[in-house]
């Protein structure tokens, strides 16, 4: 009985090989142009218009269906391209892996576009783009991913084996060098995440990309420092197993302020020039040196999570600030607490 295979080739088209192994002779070869697409859990179909290549428009005496279901996990290689590898009831018709050659374009909070290229009947290189949904988290070694959804609450990982930094709009931008295959030239690509910083633990700091996703970066730290114009965490970046992490540097530069509803925070200027704030609960007092220590606190549990702030009393010139000084004052040694509701 006669076998049917099916190969990808390098434009992410499906191949059919009649004699179910590779073929190798152009004779053989019959390119179904086509694409992918994503279905509601991301999972992956390819949906064929016509032969490219040796033969007429499909027939219905071809066999060949117009469109093929895939199982299988996503992932994602070295060069950034996105690979789909099969289950044990795909292989023998498709073989073990399907590669998608082209560019990563866009990383919103909930889904990862990417732009498949490929080449028409005529001959010419189009792209198409491919979106998968899904949440973006760190990993134990702070490397990005993003955690593909599939059925039953289950996920696939892409994990981005590479550095990322923070630009000067605060937002982390992941750089990457990318290879064409097919020119044989590499080229190098960035992809910027827009989110905001949150601070809740001294050794751990987090990036949001949404309020109304679970996306969200959370880094592991080794150190932090709050300061009168910045705050600063160091972390580290592992990249292979059983080398040292890069070292990375986060330097969030703003002001504090009082809030009369809100407690003490951090505003940093972002993008467009957007103003988000980091809000702490904390125990202020004053000092002989005529300036505020605030210890910080967890603002659930009220509890100390080691970190302090020394700052001078220019944050209290506004209404607010001026306000929470005079408690201040009133209470002498008494320490103040802000937080979301003060407690005056």
């Amino acid at each position: 009985m006669e076998k049917i295979r099916y190969e990808p080739d390098p434009y992410s088209r499906f191949v059919l090989c009649k004699s179910g192994r590779k073929s190798v002779l152009p004779k053989f070869r019959k390119v179904l142009d086509g694409r992918f697409r994503t279905g509601g859990n991301n999972e992956l179909s390819y949906h064929i218009k016509y032969p490219v290549h040796g033969g007429s428009t499909l027939s219905k005496e071809s066999n060949i269906p117009h469109q093929f279901k895939l199982r299988g996990r996503w992932s994602l290689t070295d060069n950034h391209d996105l690979r789909f590898t099969m289950d044990k009831h795909g292989r023998e018709t498709f073989g073990d892996q399907i590669t998608l050659a082209g560019e990563i374009i866009d990383a919103r909070a909930d889904s990862l576009s990417f732009a498949v290229t490929t080449r028409t009947k005529t001959n010419i290189q189009s792209t198409y783009i491919l979106n998968l949904a899904g949440t973006w988290k760190a990993d134990e070694n702070n490397r990005l991913t993003f955690r593909v959804k599939r059925e039953e609450g289950k996920h696939d990982i892409l994990t981005f084996n590479g550095l990322w930094e923070v630009n000067k709009n605060h937002q982390i931008v992941y750089e990457y060098e990318k290879a064409d295959l097919i020119r044989k030239k590499k080229k190098i690509r960035k992809l910027t995440f827009k989110g905001f910083w949150d601070i809740k633990d001294s050794l751990r700091m987090s990036y949001v990309l949404s309020a109304e996703s679970d996306s969200m970066f959370r880094f592991r730290a080794s150190a932090a420092r709050l300061e009168d114009k910045y705050i600063k965490y160091e972390l580290g970046i592992g990249l292979t197993a059983g080398t040292k992490p890069v070292k990375r540097t986060v330097t969030l530069y703003g002001k504090w302020k009082i809030k009369s509803n809100i407690g003490l925070v951090f505003e940093t200027e972002y993008c467009d020039k957007e103003v988000h704030a980091i809000v702490f609960g904390a125990e202020a007092r004053l000092t002989p040196r005529n300036t505020v220590s605030f210890k910080i606190k967890n603002d659930i549990e009220n509890r100390s999570i080691g970190m302090d702030v020394e700052l001078s009393r220019k944050i209290f010139k506004d209404a607010d600030g001026e306000a929470f000084l005079r408690l201040l004052k009133s209470k002498r040694e008494s320490a103040v607490y802000a937080g979301a509701v003060w407690r005056w």
